[in-house]
């Protein structure tokens, strides 16, 4: 699980997993498409057609305060969104 962080749960994800059969995952910064594939299929045991990966970068944020003004960033990470075979499904909700 060092590869795969998190799955991405939001209404466009939710969305597309209905519609097109892709999940979203949070990834490790230096994780490889054929890592990530090898990942999904081992834990979730589905077959993997595509993955799309991106790299958001952290944005500058800030904030007024009493004590005057507070800058930050948020951070960066990697997003894949994998597109599974036909008939192959993942359950992010089975262990609630």
């Amino acid at each position: 699980m060092e590869i795969l962080l998190k799955p991405l749960v939001t209404e466009k994800m939710t969305d597309q997993s209905e519609r097109f059969n892709r999940y979203g995952f949070v990834v490790d910064r230096k994780a490889s498409k054929p890592e990530i594939i090898k990942a999904v299929e081992s834990v979730y045991n589905v077959k993997v057609e595509s993955v799309n990966t991106m790299v958001y970068g952290g944005k500058v944020k800030s904030r007024y305060t009493k004590g005057g003004i507070i800058s930050g960033k948020t951070n960066s990470y990697k997003k894949a969104i994998v597109t599974l075979a036909e008939g192959d499904s993942i359950d992010f909700y089975s262990n609630i």
